[in-house]
């Protein structure tokens, strides 16, 4: 009786080791990661990049499980090269980059698709004012390495930035700025770095 007690201690012990699969962090390489906005107007559009200042995904059983990320929002630039936009961008009519220096993205839920697509539901921080944003994303866990891109549509007004917003001020014409600004992610993880 006793023997059999032992093995069948044993046989639970090992499977409940088996399916007890760890989750491995995969650290944000912000040398091969690039993030790039674009935001229009009625005349046109700007463009530029802004830095990651790190991040990282959570994967277990090769599938990414969460991941969060921190922006450095003093590091926006204009493709042209405008620094007259570049200082508005930092300025309180947008970004307020010197009371909110980071902006902060955690991912809360991660739906697959199909083969490398994914749903990511998570939780955006701008200016202080946090919101829930939902997207498509292509996630691909690979050995070492995870890489992720994604285009990103976000609300500026839902962050307090309204500056010539249609929705907020009237009779603004060719000035008026589009709401939404595309946020362009491609990012490169590497486990264990």
């Amino acid at each position: 009786m006793k023997r059999i007690a032992f093995l069948l201690a044993v046989v639970a012990t090992t499977t409940f080791m088996s399916f007890d699969v760890k989750e491995d962090v995969y650290r944000i390489d912000a040398e091969k990661s690039k993030l790039t906005w674009v935001g229009k107007k009625v005349t046109g559009q700007h463009s530029g990049g802004i830095t990651l200042a790190e991040g990282s995904f959570t994967v277990k059983s090769k599938k990414v499980t969460g991941g969060s990320f921190v922006i450095d929002m003093t590091t926006i630039t204009d493709v042209d090269k405008n620094e007259r936009l570049v200082g508005h961008l930092k300025s309180d009519d947008f970004f307020s980059t010197e009371k909110n220096p980071k902006a902060n993205f955690v991912i809360t839920k991660i739906t697959p698709l199909e083969k490398d697509q994914y749903t990511v539901k998570g939780n955006l921080t701008i200016k202080g004012i946090t919101n829930e944003i939902e997207f498509a994303a292509t996630i691909q866990p690979s050995g070492k390495q995870v890489t992720a891109k994604a285009k990103i549509l976000v609300d500026r007004t839902k962050f307090d930035i309204k500056f010539r917003s249609g929705n907020f001020f009237e009779n603004l014409g060719d000035k008026a700025i589009e709401d939404n600004f595309e946020l362009n992610v491609e990012l490169v993880a590497i486990q264990g770095v």
